[in-house]
């Protein structure tokens, strides 16, 4: 029983959730996380579980020193999601949950790339329904966009598989070569869930319209593990550093025009997941831990600020910022964990944003990038202003919108205090993080020059938010909708796909058209030049035919007659 696996003990409880008893299933649901955790707590590094299936080894199951980390903060993830979503009356929500969450460790488990390819598909079967579960036309959309990107990136997966299988003879899941067809087509599918440039708006498609509880488990789990896929087989790929600090940058202009919250939690969850991709692309045990340690942390206080703004969508119905604001009166225990997490995203000293930050962004100077290191020193301003400021002001301050709303059921409300004693402990303990990471860090974060350095640039970030507020030119909440990398495929895409479309069915009219009129010409002709036409086997045909002989004989009897003069 110690050896299994913790993905059968999600399944396992997905399946027994469903079959319950409705006033278990909560309970059920709860307890699975917690049941497979002890498992895995005492189970050692090297375990694996393999099997054989036409002649190619699958390992099933590989806990090891990188995949143990996504392995511990995936089931503290799951525990705090179902705990907030505990007060749910449908099923549907913990059972889809316990499948995605139990495919996310699937994956970071897998030793393989058909298992990953597996469990990768089993992610976007299940996490879907958790964006349908809303139950509006927004919903059901946008869930069948990011369904179609998720099952593309599949499919690459499976692909570029086969095709290292054909050149290797193995499916082995560890270091892959970029420079390969197969490498590269592995790459791309793992870009698509770590939501790399101009390949991202699935995730800000999606996100916002899942349910108030659907979308904690959805920032958790696909992007997290295809940081783990880019770690576990491109580490050093010096090409991830400047895709990471692309992503690390761009989301920031979106997210401060953005006007729904949640939305602007989507654009930061990308700008998260850069440093990160930089972490990997780096390559150093430094850096690789740093990616690792953000990654934990990116889960806890990403969750906590989904999980908060989810309480404002349930108990207001309202979740756009020039609609919200005041709210601190009625709801004065969700500003606080909002703040807690706000603070811990921006990277303030003592929260746990900024151990696992700066590793990152002291790698990058250490391995000789500083044009990088200045790039997140940007982006970690940005985040400030619309993560770490925005987010809490436009919600719970700013403008007293009248609202008439109270905090949160009390299991919300604890999901979201556990969530903030992580953000917390870490910042104030990250030795207890550190000892977690494959690497001996051999770093502390609390040194003069990083405390000062981040303190200075929370200053300055802070005084700016305030002054362009002041003079009219901070970008005001207003309903809008903004231009994105989907625009290619959802507006022009479509128009020039249905222009491209017209013109097909166009020719295939015209081609049609004159393949009819050489049809019937070919009828004519065969109709009339045949034997059995009109112009053979007749008797008028066949007497022109005799008297042409006729004429042919006499003319050649003629001509060898004598000629006498």
């Amino acid at each position: 029983m110690s050896e299994l696996p913790p993905f059968l003990i999600f399944f396992i409880g997905a399946l027994v959730v469903a079959l319950a008893r409705p006033k278990l299933r909560p309970w059920i649901a709860l307890a699975t996380p917690l049941l497979s955790l002890l498992l895995v707590w005492f189970q050692p590094l090297g375990s694996h579980l393999s099997i054989t299936l036409m002649g190619q080894t699958l390992e099933l199951y590989r806990l090891d020193g990188l995949s143990r980390v996504f392995v511990l903060i995936f089931h503290l993830a799951a525990f705090l999601a179902l705990l907030f979503a505990m007060h749910l009356k449908s099923p549907l929500e913990w059972v889809t949950g316990l499948i995605y969450a139990g495919s996310a460790l699937g994956a970071v488990l897998a030793g393989d790339l058909l298992s990953l390819f597996l469990f990768w598909e089993g992610m976007a079967l299940s996490s879907v329904w958790l964006v349908w579960a809303r139950g509006t036309e927004r919903a059901y959309t946008a869930g069948m966009r990011y369904l179609t990107i998720q099952v593309i990136s599949g499919l690459l997966l499976l692909v570029g598989g086969l095709l290292q299988m054909q050149a290797t003879g193995s499916l082995h899941f560890d270091l892959m070569n970029i420079d390969t067809l197969p490498g590269m087509l592995i790459f791309l599918a793992f870009g698509i869930k770590c939501v790399f440039p101009m390949l991202h708006s699935w995730l800000v498609d999606a996100y916002p319209e899942a349910t108030p509880t659907g979308t904690v488990f959805l920032s958790a789990f696909t992007t997290k593990v295809a940081v783990y896929a880019l770690a576990r087989g491109y580490p050093g790929t010096e090409l991830l550093v400047y895709i990471g600090a692309a992503m690390a940058c761009f989301p920031i202009f979106y997210a401060v025009i953005e006007n729904d919250l949640r939305r602007v939690l989507a654009y930061s969850l990308i700008n998260q997941v850069g440093f990160m991709v930089v972490g990997v692309g780096l390559g150093s045990e430094l850096a690789m831990n740093g990616a690792l340690a953000h990654a934990v942390n990116d889960i806890l206080f990403k969750g906590l600020l989904f999980m908060s703004m989810g309480a404002v969508l349930m108990m207001t119905g309202k979740i756009d910022g020039s609609r919200l604001g005041g709210l601190y009166k009625t709801m004065p225990k969700t500003t606080i964990l909002c703040i807690v997490g706000a603070a811990s995203i921006s990277a303030f000293p003592l929260f746990s944003g900024f151990v696992s930050k700066s590793m990152v962004m002291s790698a990058a100077l250490i391995e000789g990038h500083p044009t990088v290191w200045l790039l997140l020193l940007f982006a970690s301003a940005g985040v400030f202003h619309h993560a770490g400021i925005k987010i809490p002001y436009f919600a719970f301050f700013a403008h007293d919108s009248g609202l008439k709303a109270a905090d949160p059921p009390r299991n919300m409300l604890l999901a979201m205090t556990i969530a903030a004693a992580f953000c917390i402990g870490i910042g104030v303990f990250p030795q207890f993080l550190y000892g977690l990471l494959p690497y001996d860090p051999g770093y502390w974060p609390y040194d003069t020059t990083h405390v000062l350095a981040q303190t200075q640039l929370l200053f300055f970030s802070a005084l700016a938010f305030v002054w362009l507020n002041r003079k009219g030119l901070y970008p005001p909440e207003l309903p809008s909708v903004n231009l994105d990398a989907d625009w290619l495929y959802r507006d022009l895409g479509y128009r020039w796909g249905l222009a491209i479309w017209q013109r097909f069915w166009a020719a295939e009219a015209w081609c049609r058209e004159k393949a009819a009129a050489f049809g019937r010409a070919a009828r004519q002709y065969l109709a009339t030049h045949v034997p059995e036409g009109t112009l053979g086997g007749t008797p008028l045909s066949g007497a022109m035919v005799i008297w042409v002989a006729v004429i042919l004989a006499g003319y050649l009897l003629l001509s060898f007659l004598p000629v006498t003069g």
